[in-house]
């Protein structure tokens, strides 16, 4: 495949125009009979962040331990700062999937055991970990046990660790899978930081929201490198408009333009694809005027209404599935096997009033409202610790509230009764799979669990591994499956018995684009049935599916409504600058002096800015990045996405409570 230039056409140069600091040349790597990685091509040069995008068994955990020094290619050559990957080692920093700490050592001791490892001087130790603790926020946490950390705390821990003898190059391996949405953000700051500081970094992430913060990234797929740009190259060259629909009856809207994608293609204004998303539908066309046409006319032969009809960009997943289509791989979600239909109710199948919760002398949940009604999907998002999982336990019948009530499934007392729990589907944050144990012996048990009848346990079985793609490995160890499969078995094991209500608690954490959209798919399917759905996730794009959401901060809610809603209801405008190459991380220091941080945020080669009065507050940005003797090359108001209204809603409430705080001391 040709590779790409640090420029890309019709573009502005990249920031990163050093030398070439990963060369990977006709890369394969075999296991036996099967090849992981097929003829791979890129490099990466010096302050570039380059991430490689792809389903899980795409190769790129074996490209990552070759890079590494870790594995020997089986063909091909591999240059890290110009000598082979094992030579290079002690000027690499790697981050693997799993966490690399020790659970029982503090965090300082931690770093101290690493740089020992590393043969850091006592000196240098000291002022590197002093520094690396506050760059990531732990400098108060020195003393805590690792495995006291959050999800969050850990990365940046293994993240310091990966970085106390100061390497030339990062290799992260999806290093934020479980990471809320708060602690994402602040983990990409460091590295845009780094980058700016001439690191190298190459990062696989399923996350394809993040992936808009490299400067270029790489679609990988069964080994082979399909297409590399920067995120905006590369939806630029898809040649399709997103049509985002609002209608009352998407179901039905959204299997009319299904049939039509089939029919028509990829002819001019024809609709190539169709996705739900909570409260509109995603439609791309090859052509906008045409396709919008197309749209409006289809559905009103049929008596659909249009309530909302916007044309805009494809995003980096509509590339990414687009491209994989385009190979042949499409994934349609199977009838599940019900032995009859589903009377629809009216009443409110989840329902808590005041519910509130208290460990000791700590409020975990405070007083939080909800409902979520038969063939809803409802979100509950908030940061870790935020009280999500308290909710969803005592919500679910597994943990008794401190206060408030709780109705589930129009049952107020006996939660935990046989007969109410065979209607309740629940799939937590941990595996609830044995990995001793066979795939299909995992379904089965939960089959007997959950008295499933023996004429439909076949059934429900082989569609569980069907839609999960595993036909024929049922026999499989559970405990060889990667952990986004084990997620897509786990989730078919709670939905087996065909539950009224369904708590999903980060289903899709670590999952792959390709497999969450077909997750998705699912969750569809089961709420329009009438299934009632409360799903948790750290994934703001995704977030996005749920018909309704509540963001959680400290315990308390404090916004809920549609997704649309919810980013209408954001205070101020968010602002895209652009600035000369090599000025960009500059410019958000300077920024970040004179505005709090969570308002200024990279995105490789731009900045996203939150500003409340756009008028006399733009007129103040352009002073001081003048002052400073920066140009903005650039500026224009973007809408705001729904990561951008969680932190800025987090961020507010958390200024407002403190202020509350100082208030109320004497």
């Amino acid at each position: 495949m040709p590779r790409s230039s640090a420029a890309e056409p019709g573009g502005q140069a990249l920031a990163t125009g050093g030398d070439v600091v990963l060369d990977v040349q006709a890369l394969h790597r075999s296991y036996g009979s099967v090849v992981a990685v097929r003829g791979v091509d890129f490099e990466v040069r010096a302050g570039e962040i380059f991430g490689l995008i792809g389903a899980d068994g795409a190769g790129k955990t074996s490209t990552f331990h070759i890079l590494a020094g870790m594995l020997a290619p089986s063909a091909g050559t591999v240059r890290v700062l110009g000598q082979a990957p094992r030579q290079a080692r002690s000027r690499v920093g790697y981050l693997t999937q799993t966490f690399s700490l020790y659970p029982d050592l503090s965090v300082v001791e931690n770093l101290r055991y690493v740089a020992g490892l590393r043969r850091v001087a006592e000196g240098d130790f000291r002022q590197r970990r002093q520094e690396l603790l506050k760059l990531m926020g732990l400098a108060p946490f020195g003393e805590r046990l690792a495995g006291q950390l959050s999800g969050g705390m850990k990365q940046k821990l293994a993240l310091c660790c990966a970085l106390i003898d100061r390497p030339q190059v990062l290799l992260l391996d999806e290093p934020t899978t479980g990471v809320d949405p708060v602690s994402r953000r602040e983990f990409w700051d460091v590295l845009a930081r780094l980058a700016g500081a001439s690191v190298t970094i190459l990062v696989a992430t399923p996350y394809l929201d993040e992936a808009e913060r490299c400067h270029r990234i790489a679609l990988i797929h069964e080994g082979r490198i399909r297409q590399i740009g920067t995120p905006a190259a590369l939806k630029r060259d898809l040649g399709l408009t997103r049509l985002e629909l609002r209608c009352p009856e998407r179901a039905r809207a959204e299997a009319l333009l299904e049939e039509a994608s089939g029919a028509d293609g990829p002819a001019p204004g024809g609709i190539v694809d169709v996705q739900t998303f909570g409260d509109r539908l995603d439609v791309l066309v090859s052509d906008a005027a045409r396709g919008a046409a197309e749209v409006r006319g289809r559905l009103a032969r049929e008596g659909l209404a249009v309530e909302d009809l916007q044309v805009t960009l494809p995003t980096l997943e509509n590339v990414f599935v687009t491209r994989l289509r385009q190979e042949g791989v499409q994934s349609l979600p199977l009838a599940f096997p019900r032995s009859g239909g589903r009377p629809r109710r009216a009443d409110p199948a989840i329902a808590a009033r005041a519910l509130s919760r208290s460990f000791g002398g700590f409020q975990a949940v405070r007083q939080v409202d909800l409902e979520v009604g038969y063939g809803e999907i409802f979100g509950l998002l908030g940061a870790n610790g935020a009280g999500k999982t308290t909710t969803i336990k005592m919500l679910c019948g597994l943990l008794e509230p401190s206060a408030g009530e709780v109705s589930l499934a129009g049952e107020t007392s006996r939660l935990r009764s046989r007969e109410l729990l065979g209607r309740i589907g629940y799939m937590s944050q941990r595996f609830t799979l044995y990995d001793d144990l066979s795939i299909r012996q995992n379904l089965a048990f939960y089959a007997g669990v959950y008295g499933i009848p023996r004429a439909l346990r076949r059934r429900r079985i082989d569609w569980v591994l069907a839609s999960c793609g595993l036909e024929g490995q049922g026999d499989l160890p559970t405990g060889q499956l990667p952990g986004g499969w084990k997620q897509r078995v786990a989730f078919g094991a709670a939905v087996l018995h065909d539950p009224q209500v369904l708590f999903l608690d980060e289903p899709t954490s670590g999952v792959d684009p390709v497999a969450r959209r077909q997750f998705w798919r699912l969750i569809n399917a089961f709420a329009r049935s009438g299934t009632a759905i409360l799903v948790t996730t750290h994934y703001l794009e995704e977030a996005e599916q749920c018909n309704r959401l509540c963001f959680l901060v400290a315990g308390r809610s404090v916004i809920e409504g549609t997704p649309s809603a919810v980013k209408a209801a954001q205070p101020g405008c968010l602002f895209e600058l652009q600035v000369p190459a090599g000025f960009d991380q500059r410019s958000a220091e300077v920024l970040r002096r004179h505005w709090e941080p969570w308002r200024v945020s990279r995105f490789a080669d731009r900045l996203h800015l939150v500003l409340d009065d756009a008028g006399p507050e733009l007129a103040l940005v352009r002073r001081q990045l003048g002052e400073a003797g920066i140009e903005i090359l650039s500026l224009r108001q973007i809408p705001f996405s729904l990561e951008d209204a969680f932190i800025g809603t987090v961020q507010r409430t958390a200024a407002a409570e403190a202020a509350g705080a100082l208030e109320a001391e004497p």
